[in-house]
Order: structure tokens, then sequence, then C-alpha cells
């Protein structure tokens, strides 16, 4: 495998190696294996300020440029200065409808390179691969591509067009898998790999023999014969074609955390929510129609959120004409609700979600058959009988008897393979890691974490939710790791 080391049997050295295969990861790949983003010449950037900053310094890499400077002053859907800095590069006007050209060249620097490995459960693409294919994404087709790779460019090879400028999960996951074939990143990529533990480790722990291949091989790698000097070990298995589990160690100088957080859906914490018909995807529901369990005659379905998996859910049941109860904390007028977010043009289906929730509460019927709203509500209890019980804002309660239940309210990171789950990276380490609610504290114009040198967190983990905006961190990532190889030649 390239970007290791290989020290003895299952046990590697790596300067990088990242956690996590998606689009975060495969980014950062990117931008480690030499390929530079410089300012175009005779571009145009239709913001004056960073125009004229661009062309103070044309023949410096981006990557080795002021980031904080650079992306001072920018505005956009994210609070990563550097998210908007590397989203208003490739896509200049994009938030106003425009399809203004990249104003980045790239070059191909192969002595730039810095050896890293990624480690991925599924193939290149992560948690894409999970989700159901023919979902339609929430962002713009063209929001969804990587550098140098207009994905639209790419869905005009496959002869497709894109449905309301909007592209489906199977599309995405196709190609990001074919993203890392074009530009040759394979070769660092190992799927099938499941880590157990990253920890950091003195180098004097690490057993004599493997401090000597390490010590042997030291002027292929940065400084590593200093014994005070500490690395991340990172152990796991791979999965062989035949189904067994081969265990690995790697040696890392530095760890991205890049594994999303499609791991865990969030559970309500209610009595009776691990009963046989309590679900926690919406796969539940759509394998349920499919085995013809649950049908028009059904006792309703109950979905529980008010996010887009929800909505998703609720457009599923309706298209089969499942009755639904959709119940939900907030104030279906709350600006914090997604519905509320979302031009109604680019998301026509879920523009009409969001009227069913206004139109057709419990209190009043509207123009929508088979579907009750119960804004304001929490669910107190599941039964055995499948009478589930809620409770209202004036702390009034109902009981509906149901077939199954959906509990749709997001997910949580899976960082069981880090010391005290990574609670200690998080903003507040009282709390679980959250995307939304408590992300990994995390250096803005770099990603490393504030509580653990030479770890870095990108994504969702560090609270960038969308794709279009995840390439900024790999790009801050990218940035410190080639600066860190700067300080240490090899």
């Amino acid at each position: 495998l390239k970007g290791l080391l290989y020290l003895q049997e299952n046990k590697f050295f790596s300067i990088v190696s990242f956690l996590g295969n998606g689009p975060s990861g495969i980014c950062l790949s990117y931008l480690l294996s030499g390929y530079t983003p410089y300012f175009k010449r005779d571009s145009l950037h239709p913001h004056p300020i960073l125009q004229r900053k661009l062309e103070e310094a044309p023949d410096v890499s981006i990557l080795d440029q002021d980031l904080e400077y650079l992306s001072e002053g920018l505005e956009g859907r994210s609070h990563s200065p550097v998210a908007l800095l590397f989203d208003t590069l490739q896509r200049p006007d994009t938030d106003f409808g425009g399809t203004a050209e990249s104003v980045l060249t790239w070059w191909h620097e192969t002595n730039r390179a810095v050896p890293h490995l990624v480690l991925g459960r599924n193939a290149p693409g992560g948690a894409w691969h999970s989700i159901e294919g023919s979902m339609v994404t929430l962002s713009r087709g063209e929001w969804m591509g990587l550098p140098d790779l207009p994905f639209k460019d790419w869905l005009k090879q496959k002869r497709r067009g894109l449905r309301n400028n909007r592209a489906t999960a199977e599309d995405i996951a196709q190609y990001y898998q074919h993203y890392v074939m074009k530009k040759g990143l394979q070769k660092n990529f190992r799927c099938g790999t499941i880590v157990t533990s990253a920890r950091k480790v003195s180098a004097e722990s690490i057993s004599n023999h493997t401090q000597k291949d390490l010590q042997e091989n030291s002027d292929s790698l940065w400084n590593f014969s200093e014994k005070s000097m500490e690395v991340f070990q990172v152990d796991g298995f791979f999965k062989t074609v035949k189904g067994d589990k081969e265990p690995f160690s790697i040696y890392a100088e530095n760890v991205v955390l890049a594994t999303g957080t499609y791991d865990s859906p969030t559970w309500l914490g209610v009595k009776g929510e691990n009963l046989s018909y309590v679900h926690h995807q919406l796969s539940a529901l759509e394998e349920a129609v499919k085995n013809n369990n649950i049908g028009i005659m059904s006792d309703p379905v109950l979905i529980v959120g008010a996010g887009l998996t929800a909505a998703d859910a609720i457009l599923f049941a309706h298209h089969c004409n499942i009755p639904v109860i959709h119940v939900f904390r907030r104030q279906v007028s709350d600006p914090g609700l997604i519905f509320n977010q979302l031009p109604k043009m680019m998301y026509p289906e879920y523009h009409k979600v969001h009227q069913m929730m206004k139109e057709q509460s419990a209190a009043c019927t509207g123009p929508y058959e088979c579907y009750v709203s119960l804004p304001e509500h929490h669910v107190l209890s599941f039964g055995k009988d499948k009478k589930c019980i809620f409770q209202d804002k004036n702390g009034y309660q109902k009981a509906y008897k149901i077939s199954m239940a959906l509990v749709l309210t997001g997910s949580n990171p899976n960082l069981s393979f880090l010391p005290n789950n990574g609670i200690d990276l998080a903003m507040d380490s009282d709390q679980p890691v959250n995307p939304k609610r408590n992300p990994i504290d995390v250096d803005p114009f770099t990603y490393e974490c504030a509580q653990e040198k030479g770890l870095y967190a990108l994504g969702p983990l560090a609270g960038d939710n969308f794709v279009r905006f995840v390439q900024g961190g790999a790009l801050a990532v990218a940035s410190s790791l080639l600066k860190k190889a700067n300080k240490n030649p090899p």
C-alpha cells in the first residue's frame, strides 16, 4: 500500500492516516497527492476584495497562502471561513444562481505529495453507499462535486440530466468512486477496514523491534528518532475477501477523523423504545411495505422528527397511501426548522410536507387524507400493545394505536475507537460529540483539534454538514500538514 512503510507483520508506519473515506477524506487525499491549486491568471472573481488579494501572489499556491487573510470578510451559508473561501474559489457566484467558472487552476506537483493512508468501511464515498439509492439529494448537483472534476460533466458522460438541478444518492456514490480512480488516488485507499482504537503512545512504548525498523527508515520519513516523541497508534482489522478479519496496527504522526455521523441514529430515551415495532431508520418502513407487513388498511405509522429524513418517510408513506401520525417538538413556523430555510421552487416535495404539517394538525382537518400532524408534542412511551402516548406543550396526553414507529431525529457519530468516545475533544467536554450542537473543537484555519495536537477533524465532526463545505476543511488540513512537512523536510 502506498503511503505506508511496512514494519513487520501487520504493523505499518504512515505520516498521515485518515479514518473515513467519504467526500472529506477523498478531497484531502487529492490535496495530499500533489494536486495543487493556484489562482488562474486573467480570471475575475465577483468579490473585488478577494480578487485583489488573489492578484497579490498569483505564483503562490492557495495551500501556501495565509488562509485567514484570504477568507477575511467572506459571508455565506457556512460558519467556517475556509469553507466559504474554498467554495467561492470553486463556485464564485453559485448562491446567486450564477454559473461562473472556478478561478482555480490545478497543477500536479508530485514532489509535494505527503504519504497518507485512507481507511474506510465501504467503497470510497463513505455513507453515500448506505443511503437509499433513489433518494434525491438536498443540495444542488453541482454542489456535490469535488475539485477539478465537475459533477455535471460526469453526469453528461453518463447521458443523464439533473432532475431539478439535484442528483440521486446512487449517482453521487458512483461519482465519488469514479473520482478516486480518475485522479489516481486508489493506491492510498484501504476499504473494508474497521478501526477499533486510535490513541497517542510514546515512541518509547513501541516495541524495540518496531522502533528499530522506524529508526532505520527514518531518513525516508520525518524526524522519528527522538525517544520523547509521541505518535498515534491506530488498531483495527481488514476484512478479507473470504470474510476473515486480519488485525493491523498503524503508527501515524497525524490522524484525521473524517468518519461522518451516519453511524448511530439518535434515540429518544423513552420507555418501550426497544420494542420490535420501534425503528430508527427509514429503510425499516421500505422493508415493511415491500413485505406487505403494512398497507392502506393498517393502523397509522408514527413518524417522529422534523428533519429531512422524517420528510422522506412521510413522502414515501404518502406515496403508498399509508396513514401517518407525525410528531415533532418544534412549532411549524420555527425558523430553525429546515423547511423554513429551503427555497420552494427548488424543493417542491419538501414544501408539500411542510404544508401538510401546517394544515393538517389534529386540531383541524385539512385537505390531506391519511396524515395527522402533532406539532409541539413529544413521545412519553411506547406500549407493548402498540399504543403510543404523547404529551403536548401544556401537559395534555393523547394515546394512539399505531402499526410501527420510526424515530428519525438525526444521528450521532460513533467515536467508540477514541478514548472516552472523543468527548474530551468536543466544544463542551461534558457532552457527547454532535455535529449540530457539540462539534469537535478545532482551529478554524488548520482544523487541528484544540485538545490533541496531530489529530484533525473534518466534515460533520467539525460542524461542516454539507459536501459543498467540507472541502474547505480539507484545504485547511492539507495546508497545515504541508507546513509541518516543510519544517521537517524528508
